[in-house]
This record gives C-alpha cells, structure tokens and sequence, in this order.
C-alpha cells in the first residue's frame, strides 16, 4: 500500500494511507487534506494541485509532460524546480511520497 507524506506550509505533516493507481490529488481530496483542491477532478485543467515533490521522489514518477508544464506556469504559487500537479502523480504499490503544499492554490 502506497504512503503519501503531505507537509504543509508552516510545517505540519499528515501521512496518509493511499490505493495503488490513484492520485496524489484524489488521496488528498478524499481525505480532506487541506490545500489541494483539485478543482478540474484530476483532467489537467487546471493547477489547484500544485505540490512540491521531495527529490528523493523524482524518478519515481514519469517527468513533467507539456500539458502539466503548460498548466504548472498557471499555478498560483510560484512554480519550482520539483513543482508537480498532484493529479499527475500516480501512486504504485509500496510507494513513499513525500509533497509539499504551496502557500496558495487559487
């Protein structure tokens, strides 16, 4: 079973319990996980999901297609180096994620 570490702005941490093949964004939104939004559902309409990937997780998940990279310079928060939208990240069995939360989704 997949584990998501999910840091907030000023520091606090909720580790949750996720599903293989679901989101970093669905498991955040079904659990109430404040600051991700998700406001498209997960289509890539928009960057209310916006996270910042530990690096220990980068190659853990494929690289930043152009519709993400598109959609990721509309985020409210500055994008960074390891910035993802969540509803890109999909989760594989015995995976530990670790994400940060921006200041600002919409």
């Amino acid at each position: 079973m997949p584990k998501i570490f999910y840091t907030q702005p000023d520091g606090r941490q909720t580790a949750l319990e996720a599903t293989a093949g679901d989101s970093v964004m669905q498991t955040a939104v079904r659990n109430g996980v404040s600051g991700i939004v998700g406001q498209c559902g997960g289509s890539l309409s928009c960057a209310t999901c916006h996270v910042f990937l530990a690096e220990e997780n980068t190659d853990d998940f494929p690289p930043v297609g152009d519709d993400e990279d598109e959609m990721l310079d509309c985020a409210a928060t500055e994008r960074q180096d390891n910035s993802r939208l969540s509803c890109q990240l999909i989760l594989r069995e015995g995976q530990e994620v670790h994400v940060t939360i921006p200041e600002a989704q919409l």
